[in-house]
């Protein structure tokens, strides 16, 4: 991309230094969040930082920002606890409902996305139509860990998979098919809210443009609503796609962003108490972990990084009902299909839930219904030792 900024220089410098003198990371000290996978070659390492770098760039309308966005770096949606967290901040989406209560979009060419800024304002910015009658506000997830993720194989997410519910316990997860842009190819989604994107350089490609404006090979048009030939042209002088290689390494933005998702290390566990190790039996007795599986395991890989490697992530990574849908039908979600929201992590987040609606983990359990019906039920009918040890587990995630 673009000039880097200042603030950016100083974090990929000390970044770096901070890996050097930290290596090897297993051998010196816990992973802290927003470290790289432990275990990099010289090479992967440079990778990351030049990920880093462009994930911390504050982008500007003369390289490609706008003219509908929603921030100008990926810094500004997830940097907490650190680089690749989140951010108390949401996304708006919005559709309709036709007479016989189907969702749709609006306009099919542009999505449900209306971004909150544009470039200049009184001229393109983006307005949720009067006759939209669903609205929905989305919150960042937090990117630890997506490249052990994304090597989580589609077979083992299909098995999890029943939505017929054909063993009739209530739950009927599903793995949506979405095609991968990078190959062409029929992938099971895993990425977003909705599950949208099955691949990190789709998911990055697709936020490049979705959240900064900024187009590129896979995502080469504007998203934009309702705005005519001239009045684009007017606010967008850069030429599409605007994210081109850097004549100095070949590489284009997203293929330093893909990169940097991938080496992005997971969230280590935190302190486990007594209390903690006794929470966990409550979780999975109570039924938390019928979708909230504890660990997944990565495929077999060249990469020692990702082989056969276990993923403690607290997901099945599948579709579900659990009452709490935004409404959005999206890729292979229905509208009241969520994602499973990994638990790794959990303890660095608020707000939680998609929309970021339920201040406390046991407000955004209470919240659980559908599928997730008999859990809740479960977790209501806890003695409080009971539900405090719970609590206590889900605080050491």
């Amino acid at each position: 991309m673009g000039a880097r900024s200042a603030l950016g220089r100083v974090l990929v410098v000390a970044g770096a230094a901070a890996f050097a003198a930290a290596a090897p990371l297993t051998a010196q000290r816990a992973t802290l969040p927003g470290d790289p996978l432990s275990g990099l070659t010289p090479a992967e390492f440079e990778e990351f930082v030049l990920g880093l770098e462009d994930f911390l760039e504050v982008e500007t309308a003369e390289e490609g920002l706008g003219p509908a966005y929603n921030g100008t770096s990926c810094a500004a949606c997830h940097i907490v606890p650190a680089i690749g967290g989140v951010a108390p901040m949401t996304v708006t989406r919005a559709g309709l409902r036709d007479a016989g209560g189907a969702f749709r979009e609006v306009e099919p060419a542009f999505g449900t996305l209306f971004q909150s800024f544009s470039i200049p304002t009184h001229e393109c910015q983006t307005v949720i139509p009067p006759e939209a009658s669903v609205i929905a506000t989305r919150i960042p997830i937090p990117l630890f860990g997506a490249g052990l993720v994304e090597a989580i194989p589609d077979a083992a997410l299909e098995a999890l998979a029943d939505p017929l519910d054909l063993d009739r316990d209530g739950i009927s997860g599903h793995a949506p098919r979405i095609p991968d842009r990078t190959t062409g190819e029929l992938r099971v989604g895993r990425f977003g809210w909705k599950s949208q994107r099955a691949s990190l350089m789709d998911f990055g490609a697709e936020a490049y443009r979705n959240e900064l404006g900024i187009t590129n090979d896979l995502f080469p048009r504007e998203l934009t609503f309702r705005l005519s030939a001239g009045q684009l042209a007017r606010c967008d002088a850069v030429p599409d796609p605007e994210d081109i290689a850097d004549p100095a390494t070949g590489r284009r933005g997203i293929d330093n962003l893909a990169a940097f998702l991938r080496l992005l290390a997971p969230p280590a566990r935190g302190p486990i108490t007594p209390a903690a190790r006794h929470g966990r039996r409550v979780f999975d007795a109570i039924g938390c972990a019928a979708c909230h599986t504890p660990a997944l395991t990565t495929g077999p890989s060249s990469h020692p990084a990702f082989d056969r490697r276990t993923v403690s992530l607290f997901s099945d990574l599948l579709l579900h009902d659990v009452g709490t849908g935004d409404g959005i039908r999206q890729a292979g979600a229905g509208p009241g299909e969520i994602r499973t929201p990994a638990l790794w992590g959990l303890r660095f987040r608020r707000p939680l839930l998609h929309d970021g609606s339920a201040a406390t983990v046991v407000e955004a359990i209470r919240r659980h219904a559908g599928e997730a019906a008999p859990a809740r039920a479960g977790f209501d009918r806890l003695a409080d030792g009971e539900r405090e040890a719970l609590i206590a587990f889900l605080g050491s995630l």
